[in-house]
């Protein structure tokens, strides 16, 4: 059984999709930019403030179903310029405790100023 959940304080989803589904105590969170909740406008113009929002979003996802960065256990993150991984990092690092959640990052085409998009799966204890 699946259920979705939408958090008020992160963007919601332009397409046919659910921001959030949780499946017994497995969370999966579809991917967020930094992108204003309420008119999607993106925000920041640097890719440190950009992966600030972007894991602002993210943890209004988590909130929503009672779960936290600490419950994370995978997370892709697709950057549209590779060489902003070192700075990128820095701020990302600072967001989760040890042991940090598995990670895949990638380089990819990104549309609207969007320098970075992250998904992840958590998991509830």
């Amino acid at each position: 059984m699946k259920e979705a959940f939408s958090s008020p304080d992160a963007p919601a989803p332009l397409g046919a999709y659910s921001s959030v589904i949780k499946s017994g105590n497995w969370v999966f969170l579809s991917g967020v930019g930094p992108e204003d909740p309420v008119t999607h406008a993106v925000k920041g113009n640097t890719i440190e403030e950009q992966t600030r929002y972007t894991l602002e979003n993210l943890l209004a996802q988590l909130k929503v179903v009672g779960a936290s960065t600490d419950h994370v256990v995978k997370v892709n993150v697709y950057l549209k310029d590779l060489s902003d991984f070192k700075r990128f990092n820095e701020v990302y690092a600072s967001y989760f405790s040890d042991p940090k959640p598995a990670r895949t990052t990638v380089g990819c085409d990104l549309i609207n100023g969007i320098m970075i998009e992250i998904d992840a799966i958590a998991l509830l204890e």
